[in-house]
């Protein structure tokens, strides 16, 4: 199969080039090389320095491609509301601007780079009245240390549940929104051109390649920058926030997955599926893992430090399902976060 790949150079997208190159897939690379994810790094050999924004101008690039894999984007949450531009554009206007010149060039089969961030928060349930969609937590809740979710009715706090693809779309940040607006245009391109698509929500992903502090790193790398200079990782809140972790090697798998079901699937076809390990840990369990992964290196056992801090518009817990995932895509995860967090400790990085 012939796929084209953006934002082959990056984290996620070298990942899913290896994978795909093993099999034997024909690869075509474009990354732009954008700075705060690559720094001043040249294309690996074989790469396009290409923009998606731009993909009008290469069209031919396009032509005897079966499926293109979309990872291209501008990711973290965006730090002042000046950046909505910016993400407005590499995002959105990248990704409309991919969908038109793929109609223009013949390929009508797309995998898309989605987040669980277009959730907002997650699943809540209260043992007496139910599920409940919370509005965002208060400043004055989160600077008296009530980080949970409360129930409406009776004042509880609210338990999670996982969260399926048919959940209620909320996104509560710049990045957040505009990639729900990425998974709105394939959607639409999908009826307009009689085309397939197939949305990817990927939870936290790590693993090697991580690059190290930027905002692409991920909270799990910023733990470990933390342990390597000998000081305590931070952890937010009361480090009680549920998150599912999964592992890059098995967001690849993944998206090799969904490139076989879209290359088969009918016209008019669109699906989203949550990438997870389906098995959710405390964010202060995610820095307690790499912690042991480093004291195991080092013999220096050092304590993540619960500082009670919060940021606004962070959601309490999101935790997703992965049946859908199973069932459609035959996809399933094989890296646990127990054991991937303690040895990504020790993994290599990219500067």
């Amino acid at each position: 199969m012939r796929v084209l790949l953006t934002g082959s150079a990056g984290f996620i997208g070298t990942a899913i080039g290896r994978r795909l190159e093993e099999r034997g897939d024909e690869i075509v690379r474009v990354d732009v090389m954008l700075d705060n994810a690559h720094g001043e790094a040249e294309p690996p050999e074989g790469t396009h320095r290409l923009d998606v924004r731009d993909a009008a101008e290469w069209t031919d690039l396009l032509r005897g491609v079966d499926v293109v894999c979309h990872q291209a984007a501008l990711v973290g949450a965006g730090v002042t509301v000046s950046d909505l531009p910016l993400y407005a554009g590499h995002n959105d206007l990248g990704t409309a601007a991919l969908l038109a010149s793929m109609h223009e060039a013949g390929v009508d089969r797309l995998v898309l780079a989605s987040s669980m961030v277009v959730y907002g928060e997650g699943r809540y349930a209260c043992p007496e009245h139910g599920v409940q969609t919370p509005p965002p937590r208060s400043r004055e809740a989160l600077d008296g240390g009530d980080f949970e979710n409360h129930c409406a009715t009776c004042g509880r706090p609210l338990t999670w549940e996982t969260v399926d693809e048919d959940a209620r779309l909320e996104p509560r940040s710049t990045y957040a929104a505009s990639k729900l607006a990425q998974e709105h245009y394939s959607a639409a391109w999908v009826r307009q051109a009689d085309a397939a698509a197939v949305a990817l929500r990927y939870h936290n992903v790590y693993g090697p390649g991580m690059p190290r502090d930027t905002p692409y790193s991920g909270v799990a790398a910023m733990f470990r920058s933390s342990l390597e200079r000998g000081v305590a990782p931070k952890v937010f809140e009361d480090g009680g926030q549920m998150r599912d972790f999964v592992h890059v090697d098995d967001v690849a798998r993944a998206n090799v997955a969904a490139v076989d079901a879209v290359a088969g699937a009918g016209g008019g076809h669109w699906a989203a599926y949550n990438v997870c390990s389906g098995e959710p840990v405390p964010i202060l369990d995610v820095a307690r893992l790499v912690a042991r992964g480093t004291a195991a290196r080092t013999g220096d056992a050092i304590e993540p430090e619960v500082t009670g801090g919060y940021r606004l518009g962070d959601v309490r817990h999101v935790v997703a399902s992965p049946e859908r995932a199973r069932s459609g895509l035959g996809f399933s995860a094989q890296v646990r976060p127990e054991d991937g967090l303690a040895e990504f400790a020790t993994a290599p990085l990219r500067a």
